[in-house]
């Protein structure tokens, strides 16, 4: 079954987008079909992969808008196992275009059903807000993924996350799950970090990741190369980190301890 993981969280910088490109490529190098969809205006997820963005290119907004099937959507990444539905601004007016339209919430869940079923993972980057297109995203997925920044309001504004979850579990999607929280930034020079991790912990126990994605400025700079830190750098303390949080979120579905299938990442 396809797990479909919308990564939200209404604070913007706190990770979202290098997760959903990195996480996935992690999952790619373990040998599963992922595809990631970008879903936030900005485009930054199509940046990461290298995806030109351009105006008369089909991507998510056609998608949403039911003017392209995702087949004619998505774009092939230079990731083996990994591909990509772009963004432009153009998905920014979809949050006023689609408010007179009956079912407005379920318009991405309609346009993925039956048509995801060859990926093990979809992710959807979400944009920085509870908007109608985070509304989207959460009624067509199947888990949530939270990023938390590693800094002093990393809980501020978390429990109307949850409130929302809560209220599209209730109305929209019953099966809707937190699949984990995800502690980004961390930085182990600085104490502050180890007191977030251990209130968000203490909180929210197992729902956080066991896997902390560190400060990194490799990851940083990957996207202004066009490809996924784990391109750029696998050595380097953030893919490390990535691939050990895609071997994490392998050994939860599997619910099995046994030996990972074997990886193959360009160095």
């Amino acid at each position: 079954m396809t797990k479909i993981i919308a990564l939200s969280n209404q604070k913007g910088g706190v990770g979202k987008t290098t997760t959903a490109v990195n996480l996935a490529t992690g999952l790619a190098a373990f040998g599963k079909r992922v595809l990631v969809i970008d879903f936030d205006p900005q485009g930054n997820t199509s940046t990461a992969f290298g995806v030109e963005k351009m105006v008369n290119t089909k991507n998510s907004y056609a998608l949403l808008m039911q003017d392209a099937s995702l087949s004619e959507v998505v774009t092939k990444t230079n990731v083996p196992n990994l591909d990509v539905v772009p963004s432009t601004i153009h998905l920014s007016g979809a949050e006023v275009e689609l408010v007179p339209v009956m079912a407005r919430e379920r318009r991405l869940e309609e346009a993925l059903s039956g048509s995801v079923d060859d990926y093990d993972y979809v992710f959807i980057d979400c944009p920085p807000s509870l908007g109608l297109l985070t509304l989207n995203a959460l009624t067509a997925a199947t888990d949530v993924m939270v990023p938390l920044q590693c800094e002093f309001f990393a809980m501020e504004g978390l429990s109307q996350l949850f409130q929302t979850i809560d209220l599209v579990k209730k109305s929209l999607n019953a099966s809707l799950k937190l699949s984990g929280v995800l502690l980004t930034m961390f930085d182990t020079r600085n104490k502050l970090s180890s007191v977030v991790e251990d209130d968000v912990r203490r909180h929210l126990g197992d729902k956080v990741y066991k896997t902390m994605i560190p400060r990194n400025v490799r990851v940083s700079e990957a996207p202004s190369f066009g490809k996924p830190v784990l391109l750029h750098d696998v050595r380097c303390a953030g893919s490390q980190a990535y691939i050990k949080l895609a071997g994490e979120i392998i050994k939860r579905d599997q619910k099995t301890s046994g030996v990972l299938p074997s990886m193959e990442v360009a160095a």
